[in-house]
């Protein structure tokens, strides 16, 4: 079992904020953004790509699609990643980390950033659904792009760490797809246990529902997945999103899971991306070699 760090109080607004407010703790997430643009372009100039393919009726449901080099790769049929973007559901856009698929696109593996929509537009179930309709479409489309349905992965940083534990605990057979349409999965800082959302400044904007909570916290769900999940958030995050990892970790695999945490050293919230798009780190080797080889880090 993973030692838990100490969790502020669910009634300390105050603590909460601290521990919740990523912007603040690392005030140079504006350069490092910045810096990533250039790289995100270059992304699109060096590989193969789809562009804001809809899989469905709104106008943000659209994924980028970044195919390895056939020079390099061949043709396929390529696993795919899909990525799902952070900013606490309501904020951020896929465009901001296309510099992510750099490293899988040169591995052989196609990259497939989700967009969604943004709360308080809509409730936490909408992006949800959302989600699956991209894993639905990516199951039912993927093929005619040279994309193996059958080695479909997810991840997604942030609140996007979120969306990839709630893919993960889906019962896909009822969404009318195999059982183990997903292989694997890649959590990066993510939260899932939302009443500390509901605590904080966050919930000025989000107005989650207590009902939202208790439906949309993965930590507590009943049913756990088989499917092998990589909880990985920065050693240089706050107490609490460690605890949040942690306790997915050990909740998941008392109930039979089949999770794997690692903690990338120094990384605080937004460095963990560069450190997931570098292809020499500790964490997109294991993530490569999940999805290529089915191996979880030990």
């Amino acid at each position: 079992m993973l030692e838990l760090p100490v969790h502020p109080p669910l009634d300390d607004r105050e603590a909460l904020n601290a521990q919740y407010n990523n912007r603040e703790m690392v005030p140079e997430h504006v350069e490092l953004y910045a810096k990533w643009e250039p790289l995100c372009a270059q992304v699109f100039a060096d590989f193969p790509h789809r562009r804001d393919v809809s899989y469905g009726t709104s106008a943000r449901e659209t994924i980028d699609i970044v195919l390895p080099d056939p020079a390099k790769s061949g043709d396929g049929p390529f696993p795919v990643l899909l990525y799902i973007h952070g900013g606490y559901w309501m904020s951020r856009t896929k465009g901001d980390q296309t510099f992510l698929a750099r490293a899988y696109a040169d591995a052989g593996i196609a990259f497939a950033l989700v967009e969604y929509d943004l709360m308080p537009g809509v409730r936490m179930a909408d992006i949800v659904r959302q989600c699956r309709s991209a894993v639905r479409w990516m199951w039912t489309n993927g093929q005619a792009l040279g994309i193996d349905p059958k080695r479909i992965f997810v991840s997604g940083h942030s609140a996007g760490g979120h969306l990839t534990a709630e893919m993960a605990a889906t019962d896909w057979s009822a969404q009318g797809l195999p059982p183990n349409v997903l292989k694997g999965g890649i959590a990066l800082s993510g939260i899932y246990d939302l009443a500390a959302i509901k605590g904080c400044y966050l919930q000025d904007t989000l107005g989650l529902t207590e009902d939202e909570v208790a439906q949309h916290s993965p930590q507590f769900y009943e049913t756990v997945p088989s499917t092998p999940l990589i909880v990985a958030p920065g050693g240089a995050e706050s107490d609490a999103f460690h605890h949040q990892s942690r306790n997915l970790v050990n909740t998941w695999n008392a109930k039979g899971a089949n999770c794997a945490y690692m903690e990338p050293d120094g990384c605080n919230h937004f460095t963990i991306l560069a450190d997931y798009a570098d292809p020499a780190s500790a964490l997109c080797r294991a993530a490569i070699a999940l999805i290529k080889d089915g191996r979880l880090p030990s």
